[in-house]
């Protein structure tokens, strides 16, 4: 299919991260980029200011003219119901339809793509290679998985050289990319509706990397958390690889490293996001970017510029007496990383958990991880389960993971009631932590206001 010869596109699910990117992209090439979700939300607003039209109804009547033209493609993803009505009419009636990650194929697909994947970090990295790239005045395209401090969007639109993409590994999406270079930054079982057994992911990843073709035709891999891989580009933050960071040391509530490439080291970087998992993702960056020839100064340059990621460790409230960080955290792996950098970062102070789990599936699977990650808390207040995409499972609820968390002080609330809960133990914690993929950072606004008020 040739992109160039579609005017319109209607997007089934336009809120989603992966698929806001898109829309935005091909909103600044000039096409006609129309959507549905189910609710108004922070990015749906800013695709609205943006000039990209939204409706919020599952309503056939509403649909543009043009969205069963020839002319027009059909972008979903793969969350979306069967039971939604504008979806059922549009498989019936629609004359091109493609998934979110079809259509990113077809966008890279004749030009130099380097995907990164990885069950825990793959934003991370990809936000700061993107960033790097940018700065360094590479002609790039990123899309990204994430909301970048640095750019305020999940796109950064810079030229065509170079198409930087994340490869999702949820309904085995990675596998329609065929990138240049690939890099794995992490692999551990997730996304269990599609991969029931770990094997069977595995099986998906190495699928991925025979994908990888000419020019460059390299992958990256994080030595301690990825697998073998012929001819592959190895990282580590561990021991000694073709690519690796050590000497990993905190001067004054900053992070410092070095970071050793195959001809010389460089000396004291600093590190943006603490903790020593973002040091991984540092490195890989920091790794594909030497492999890449980026001029050494620009590279330094960026990575004391780069400001993170929304969601990803962010500070919004910092004062003697209360601390307020939020995270994306959904995985029993980067929960345990979280609450360890927090307590590296801040010893000695009690921390106040709000966590809200994401999907049935998932919570089911990892019920056992998740208690024993959650436990590193001081406090702990759950949310319901966040669906998303899921329908009810029998037996799996927050009530059934709260009975297997052995810590005294624990309790369940919904999520309009949790500020008065989190009010009411003010006094026995110092840092509060909102956790999760769901609707959790509806709490952030709230939160920080009533500490200003509270704590100035």
């Amino acid at each position: 299919m040739n992109l160039n010869q579609v005017d319109f596109f209607y997007f089934l699910g336009i809120g989603g991260m992966g698929m806001s990117s898109l829309a935005r992209y091909f909103h600044a090439m000039g096409k006609t980029v129309c959507g549905h979700d189910q609710r108004r939300t922070f990015l749906t607003k800013k695709l609205e200011k943006e000039g990209i039209s939204i409706n919020y109804h599952d309503s056939i009547e509403i649909l543009p003219k043009w969205v069963l033209s020839k002319q027009c493609l059909i972008v979903y993803t793969p969350a979306i119901p069967n039971h939604h009505q504008q979806w059922i009419y549009l498989k019936k009636y629609g004359k091109n339809i493609k998934k979110r990650s079809q259509v990113l194929s077809l966008i890279t697909e004749n030009e130099i793509c380097i995907a990164i994947g990885g069950t825990h970090g793959k934003t991370t990295t990809c936000t700061l290679l993107g960033h790097i790239l940018y700065s360094a005045g590479i002609h790039v395209t990123a899309f990204l998985g994430g909301i970048s401090e640095n750019y305020q969007s999940n796109i950064i639109l810079n030229g065509t050289k170079i198409f930087l993409v994340e490869a999702d590994e949820f309904d085995r999406s990675f596998l329609y990319l065929s990138p240049n270079i690939a890099c794995v930054t992490s692999f551990d079982q997730d996304h269990v509706d599609t991969y029931p057994k770990k094997e069977t992911l595995k099986k998906a990843y190495l699928a991925f990397l025979k994908r990888i073709k000419k020019p460059y035709k390299k992958i990256f891999l994080c030595q301690e958390e990825s697998f073998p891989s012929i001819n592959a580009i190895y990282y580590s933050v561990i021991e000694k690889a073709n690519y690796y960071s050590n000497h990993f040391s905190r001067k004054k509530n900053k992070w410092y490293f070095d970071f050793h490439t195959p001809t010389g080291t460089w000396k004291s970087l600093p590190l943006p996001i603490p903790g020593i998992h973002n040091l991984k993702n540092v490195t890989a960056a920091l790794a594909i970017s030497d492999y890449l020839k980026i001029n050494k100064e620009k590279v330094r340059k960026a990575l004391f510029l780069f400001k993170g990621i929304k969601r990803r460790y962010s500070i919004h409230y910092q004062s003697k007496k209360k601390i307020y960080i939020d995270d994306y955290a959904h995985h029993p792996t980067e929960i345990n990383a979280l609450i360890h950098t927090v307590k590296e970062s801040f010893p000695n102070k009690k921390i106040l958990g709000v966590f809200q789990p994401h999907l049935f599936s998932r919570t089911k699977f990892f019920e056992e991880s998740f208690a024993r990650s959650l436990e590193h808390l001081d406090i702990l207040i759950l949310l319901d389960i966040y669906p998303a995409r899921e329908f009810p499972m029998n037996g799996i609820n927050s009530n059934s993971l709260l009975e297997k968390i052995k810590m005294s002080s624990k309790e369940i609330s919904t999520l309009s009631k949790v500020l008065e809960k989190i009010k009411e133990k003010q006094k026995h914690f110092d840092i509060i932590l909102t956790i999760g993929a769901g609707d959790i950072d509806t709490l952030i606004i709230p939160i920080k206001k009533w500490l200003y008020k509270q704590y100035g």
